[in-house]
């Protein structure tokens, strides 16, 4: 719950100063995909996990919650799937692979090791952080999870924000 720093104005000799408290290890995971179909409106979807300091294993996403994130996807968008992953440890699961080469809608492409510029996703985690999450300090992890999927929804609903992070990689989108 460190919260992200951004410019902010005061008074001439009088340095803002955030209060945080520094004890809390939760973890709150989000994972989301950036949907594009040329001639529909792009689309945004997410699922949070919150590691509430329970003992019970995983603090971020398995490769069964990325399989259920996708399956939700499936639903909601109707069609076939060309996702393109980072490479993330868990997107390269054994299992998570094996899944994936089972499900006809389903065909996985990898980005190269290293390239977060290729990666829509990370101008949505960019606009999050520059925007709803920078100079607040959260007093519950509940307020952490309530501003976060508030910026989210924000974003979710304004289709432009996600065609201008497709727009930063450089990507083109082409029918098939």
């Amino acid at each position: 719950m460190t919260p992200p720093q951004a410019k902010t104005w005061s008074q001439r000799g009088r340095t803002p100063v955030v209060r945080v408290r520094g004890r809390s290890r939760r973890r709150i995971s989000i994972a989301a995909l950036t949907c594009y179909k040329p001639g529909h409106r792009s689309r945004l979807i997410y699922r949070p996990r919150r590691d509430d300091g329970q003992h019970d294993g995983r603090k971020s996403f398995s490769w069964c919650d990325y399989r259920y994130l996708l399956t939700a996807a499936h639903q909601q968008l109707g069609g076939p799937i060309v996702l393109v992953w980072d490479n993330l440890n868990v997107h390269k699961a054994a299992d998570l692979r094996e899944w994936a080469e089972t499900q006809d809608w389903l065909t996985v492409y990898y980005l190269p090791p290293y390239a977060p510029d290729l990666n829509p996703v990370e101008g949505i985690w960019s606009l999050l952080r520059r925007g709803w999450l920078s100079n607040v300090a959260f007093s519950t992890p509940e307020h952490l999870v309530q501003t976060i999927r508030r910026g989210l929804r924000h974003i979710q609903y304004r289709s432009h924000l996600i065609d201008g992070c497709l727009a930063e990689t450089g990507l083109p989108i082409r029918p098939a």
